[in-house]
């Protein structure tokens, strides 16, 4: 069975030893108790969606980029060949009809 706190959790690992962070300075500019991450990378824990938003800025990646790379992992693992790149097209018109609005 797949996990998804586990993807997310080595998701989340490999994003900060990447960028050369500790689990404590993560944690710390995350506002987040180090036991805690350090659960939820070893995918012990849930994390919420705030925690996750908060870990993504504290890595300074976009929480988009980190739900990619979940969603990836997860297609690999059930065994797909190739990953949909698909955006939705009302989403598409939308951020393209805010972008005419600047």
């Amino acid at each position: 069975m797949i996990l998804v706190r586990q993807e997310i959790g080595d998701v989340l690992r490999d994003y900060r030893q990447q960028k050369g962070r500790t689990l404590r300075q993560v944690a710390s500019r995350a506002s987040v108790a180090l036991g805690y991450l350090s659960e939820v990378e070893r995918g012990q824990k849930e994390a919420s969606s705030e925690i996750l938003a908060s870990v993504a800025e504290a890595l300074d990646v976009p929480i988009s980029t980190i739900m990619r790379e979940v969603g990836d992992r997860i297609s690999v693992l059930e065994g797909l060949q190739t990953f949909p790149d698909v955006v939705p097209d009302d989403l598409v018109a939308s951020v393209d009809a805010e972008l005419s609005l600047r």
